[in-house]
Formats: structure tokens, C-alpha cells, sequence
């Protein structure tokens, strides 16, 4: 197969998959938002509570929709663009992307029509019972999205007969080394996006001066929640690049650009190389400001211990070293920079500077806090390629290769479907957008009446008074 189609078939799932990510984590994250918030409202009865939820269950509709756009489109993408891996994993990837069909396309769907058509119709405890529904079952299509990605990083449980995995052990297979941290390390990053989308709209709402009591609840209670979460996903992101040392050697030293193992001298090089400049022609980082001994504190916890670099592996078996070494630090930057970013709010806080008369003060607090709603995004994006492009040249990690799964293509034909794709998301894109400004813009709806719950909706059409048989026994109000 040509090399170009090849290359052109990589980056159109790249395509796909970097724009679909765009919506699934918001998704998942707001859905645990929305329940909390739906919670507190039945708990206190307090109308603010109940306003918050109806207007961000319609920015979460938006993105839900355009996340089931992309999807389908990239399952898609799967036959399309790697139809002998789609057949040869078929046996677990297959099964494991049928459950999560069933979770997110008939569990999901069913209750977020109860989520969003349900106001006034069903009891408000049966519809806090819907949100908590959406809110598992976007979680559970997550866990079977993850569990099968992270299974072509460390495909455990399987054996490779004639072209086809074979299931050996769906323990191993489902619950892989990687899975154990991959699966928390991306829903907390989910959840951290959905509390720093909160944090910046709350924001841009108090530095407009519209509805700044009802924004500054959601923004203190968010920032709360963020000095929790920032540091916790710092943390699993360490534990799973520990898991990657272990089981992705190759994949470790692409992400630190750690080319040689010994220095000149043949001591062991342990360097943490903060930014520098790959050299891969001559397998050296060039122009590197480095930590001396700061790699091995990090990753074998001691002073001078073995970190094994590019040079341990074949150059066919060696990932890209731009990629990885670039994203991984922009991601790294991004999580220690929302850290941050949490505990000022929460200082700010203490000290009495949020409060209804003086938050309106700190605006570039709150220009930094709507900058920071779109850094998770780059976050996550910038997590993914660092994960999928570390894991190169092998589409399945040391068993099957990305030029032995992609589809037999021209490069007319790959460069075709680059192009179908790349329009059909930009559009998708450009949609989700236009709708979700929309409704920023239009704000919160604070002059209908609370709803009802079915329960007292029901009682109101028993006590309706006898009608003619030409009018209705009852009119909605």
C-alpha cells in the first residue's frame, strides 16, 4: 500500500476521533453536574438550583447531540478506514464496542427523554432518578470506550490465530494494565472539564453583570469542586504514566524525549528534559534545559535509577518523539495551571472577595476563569495524541501494526474520505457552536413557573370539574 494513502488514512482518524472528542467527555461530566445540582434542588427546594439545571440541560443537549453525531461517524470510520483491524479484533472490540452501543444508544437515549421531556410529566423524584441514570450510563459507555482503547495499548487476555484475537481470558482482556488508571484518568479529566465549562460560563455571566447571584453559586460550588478534582487528576495522570514506563517503554521515552539511556560517559542518563528540540536523525534532544536526576525520581522513585530511552528499541519499533514530547507538557502545563487557577478561588474565598458585593470586583480573576473553560479541551486533546501516537508504529501494542490494520486504499481514494470527513465535522462543529452561543446568550429562562411533578399534575386532572364532550376534561396552564 502506498505510504501517502497510509499517512492519509492516519490522519483522517485522527481527524475523526480528535473532533468527536471534542463533546463525549462534556457529556459525561456535566451529566454528574446536573444530578448533584437536580439533588440539591429537591433537597432545599431553593428555585436557583432548579434554574441552573434547566439552562445547562441545554447546553448538555446540544453537545450530547453532536457527540452522537461524531460517534456514529467514527464506529463509522472504524470499517472504513481500518477494516482488517475491525475484523481481526472483532472477537473483542466488536463485543466490547456492543455494549457500549447498548449503554449509550438505547440505556443513554432512553433516559435523557425522560431527562428532558420529562418536566411536569413524571414526579420529581422519578425525574432526579432519570438525570442519575443519564449521568451512569454516559459513565458506562465511557468505561467500555475507554476499556477497548486501552486494550490496544496493553492487549492482555488475547492470542493472535491466524489474523483474528482470540479471546483467552475477558478478565485480563476487559481489566488490562492500562484500563486500571486510563479509565479514572479520563472520567476525572471528563469531570474537570465540566466543572472549568461551568467555572467559565459562571464567569462570563458575572463579568456581563446578568444574573450574577444565580452565577456565583454555581462558580464558588464549582471552584470548590476543582480544588479536589485538579490535584486528583494530577495524581492518576502519574500513576498511569508509571503503568506506561512498565508496559510502553517506547511509548514512556517518545513522551520524555529521552533518546539515549547512558550518557557519554556510561553513567545512566536521568535527566527530566523540561523543553527541547528532538533530533531524531542524530538521537538527541538539542538545546534541552534539563533536571539532572529528575526522570528517575519520577519514575523508579531513586536517585539514579534505569529509564530505559529510544536507543533500548529497533527504529522500526520506535514511536515519533515530536508528538508525544509536545503534548504530553502542554497537558502536563494545562493540569498544574487549572491547579492553580482552583486554589486562587478557593483563596480568593476565604478571604470574602467572592461574595454577592464584591465578586463583580475581581474581573481578571473572571477573565482568566473563562479563558480556562477552554483549556481542558486542549488538555484532553493534546492526552490523547500523546496516548495514541506513542503507541505508534503498532495499532495493537507488539501484536498488529497500524500498516497491517489500515484499509487497502489509493491515496485518491484515502485522500476522498479525508475530505467527507473533514467537512462533515467541521459542520458538526460549527453547529454545536452556533447553538450553544445561542443559548448563552439568551441566558437562563427566570420568569416561567417551577414545574410540577407528575404526581401533583395527576392530581390536578382528578380534581378537574366534568366538561362537555367538545371540550377537553383539561387545559394546560
Amino acid at each position: 500500500m502506498d505510504p501517502l494513502a497510509i499517512l492519509l488514512t492516519r490522519l483522517d482518524f485522527a481527524w475523526v476521533t480528535s473532533l468527536h472528542f471534542l463533546y463525549p467527555p462534556l457529556t459525561i461530566g456535566l451529566s454528574a453536574l446536573l444530578f448533584v445540582s437536580e439533588w440539591r434542588w429537591l433537597a432545599t427546594n431553593d428555585e436557583g438550583w432548579y434554574r441552573l439545571v434547566r439552562f445547562f440541560e441545554k447546553l448538555f443537549i446540544i453537545n450530547f447531540g453532536a457527540g452522537v453525531a461524531t460517534g456514529v461517524t467514527m464506529e463509522m470510520a472504524f470499517g472504513i478506514l481500518y477494516g482488517p483491524f475491525s475484523q481481526a479484533a472483532g472477537p473483542f472490540f466488536g463485543v466490547v464496542l456492543g455494549y457500549e452501543t447498548i449503554t449509550a444508544f438505547m440505556y443513554e437515549a432512553g433516559f435523557i427523554g425522560l431527562m428532558v421531556f420529562g418536566w411536569g410529566k413524571i414526579s420529581r423524584g422519578m425525574h432526579l432518578f432519570a438525570t442519575f441514570n443519564v449521568m451512569l450510563s454516559s459513565t458506562l459507555s465511557a468505561f467500555w470506550i475507554m476499556d477497548a482503547n486501552s486494550w490496544m495499548q496493553t492487549p492482555t487476555g488475547v492470542e493472535l490465530r491466524n489474523g483474528v484475537f482470540h479471546v483467552t481470558d475477558w478478565w485480563a482482556a476487559i481489566f488490562n494494565p492500562n484500563f486500571i488508571y486510563g479509565f479514572p484518568h479520563m472520567w476525572i479529566a471528563a469531570l474537570e472539564l465540566a466543572l472549568f465549562f461551568v467555572i467559565g460560563v459562571a464567569a462570563w455571566f458575572v463579568l456581563k453583570g446578568r444574573q450574577v447571584a444565580l452565577f456565583r453559586r454555581a462558580l464558588q460550588y464549582a471552584l470548590l469542586a476543582a480544588v479536589v478534582i485538579t490535584p486528583l487528576q494530577i495524581y492518576l495522570g502519574d500513576a498511569l504514566g508509571h503503568v506506561v514506563g512498565e508496559t510502553q517503554p517506547a511509548a514512556l521515552a517518545a513522551m520524555e524525549g529521552h533518546y539515549q539511556t547512558y550518557d557519554a560517559d556510561g553513567t545512566i542518563n536521568t535527566a527530566w528534559t523540561i523543553i527541547g528540540w528532538p533530533n531524531d536523525a542524530a538521537n538527541t534532544m538539542d538545546w534541552a534545559i534539563s533536571i539532572p536526576h529528575a526522570l528517575s525520581l519520577i519514575e523508579t522513585y531513586s536517585w539514579n535509577g534505569k529509564v530505559p530511552g529510544l536507543d533500548q528499541f529497533k527504529p522500526e519499533n520506535r514511536p515519533p518523539v515530536w508528538v508525544p514530547f509536545y503534548s504530553f507538557r502542554v497537558m502536563v502545563a494545562i493540569g498544574f495551571f487549572l491547579f492553580g487557577v482552583a486554589l486562587w478561588g478557593a483563596y480568593l474565598m476565604w478571604r470574602g472577595r467572592l461574595s454577592a458585593t464584591t465578586i463583580a470586583g475581581n474581573r481578571w480573576f473572571l477573565r482568566i476563569l473563562v479563558f480556562s473553560a477552554f483549556l481542558p479541551y486542549l488538555a484532553i486533546w493534546t492526552g490523547w495524541w500523546t496516548r495514541e501516537v506513542g503507541r505508534q508504529p503498532w495499532l495493537v501494542d507488539g501484536m498488529m501494526r497500524v500498516s497491517e490494520g489500515v484499509s487497502r486504499m489509493t491515496v485518491f481514494e484515502a485522500a476522498l474520505w479525508l475530505g467527507a470527513f473533514f467537512v462533515f465535522e467541521l459542520l458538526v462543529w460549527y453547529f454545536t457552536w452556533y447553538f450553544l452561543a445561542k443559548v448563552l446568550r439568551a441566558g437562563p429562562d427566570m420568569d416561567s413557573p417551577v414545574v410540577t411533578g407528575g404526581d401533583e399534575l395527576l392530581g390536578h386532572l382528578e380534581n378537574a370539574p366534568d366538561s362537555d364532550e367538545d371540550e377537553p376534561a383539561y387545559v394546560r396552564p
